[in-house]
């Protein structure tokens, strides 16, 4: 039977290994494999990854900087919750950045920069319809990771890319609601025509709606100051 978990082994050879430890810690997180509020010992997580203790504890650092984790005494790491005001805070926050992200990449992206966020959005549709949850989180990340480049914005990448972490606390929550992920692949495309016709403002526009959207979506199935998860 082939193990569910094995998602998670780190490849040692590619990538600086910390950053690939980091990133399967959150991957675990944002596809549900960890839970709000659940723990995180270190033993389980060096199993997971396949990896030593000082690398996981690197991780864990550079998540609990995000904010995504929160180390509590006597309990250590734990996923952390997110209240509704956390949430509506989050993306209150998401949506200004996201669509000064939009209009920028509608004015400044390169060519081949402008054809690799076509690329993406097809590899997104393909993972909606046919992936796993891990496929679909590679493919919304690499989706998004196209569109901050292209922005050419260092500020605002990394700004995106540190809130983007709690996004994942609450992106599994907007998906929940029946038919999002067809409603988001529209929303996206509208927005792919925007930004491809290089109309900043209307790719802003589209870009803010699409966030509204999901707020909607995930603020839902949060009731006032219940944590996410």
């Amino acid at each position: 039977m082939t193990n569910p978990d094995a998602i998670f082994r780190v490849d040692k050879v590619a990538a600086p290994l910390r950053h690939s430890v980091t990133e399967s810690i959150r991957n675990a997180i944002a596809i549900g494999r960890f839970t709000a509020g659940e723990r995180l010992p270190e033993r389980e997580l060096c199993e997971l990854t396949g990896v030593s203790r000082t690398l996981v504890r690197e991780a864990l650092r550079q998540l609990e900087s995000e904010g995504l984790i929160q180390v509590q005494p006597h309990r250590g790491p734990i996923v952390s919750r997110l209240t509704r005001t956390q949430a509506e805070g989050i993306y209150q926050v998401r949506v200004e950045l996201e669509g000064l992200a939009c209009r920028l990449f509608a004015e400044n992206a390169t060519d081949r920069q402008r054809g690799d966020l076509q690329l993406a959005f097809a590899a997104l549709k393909q993972a909606l319809e046919f992936g796993d949850s891990m496929e679909r989180l590679k493919a919304k990340n690499a989706f998004y990771d196209r569109l901050i480049d292209g922005s050419s914005n260092e500020a605002l990448g990394i700004s995106l890319r540190m809130l983007n972490s709690r996004v994942m606390l609450l992106r599994a929550t907007s998906l929940q609601a029946p038919g999002r992920s067809k409603e988001s692949i529209r929303e996206l495309s509208d927005l792919l025509d925007a930004l491809m016709e290089r109309d900043g403002e209307k790719a802003k526009r589209l870009g803010q709606h699409h966030v509204g959207k999901a707020a909607e979506a995930a603020l839902h199935f949060l009731e006032d100051d219940e944590p996410a998860g």
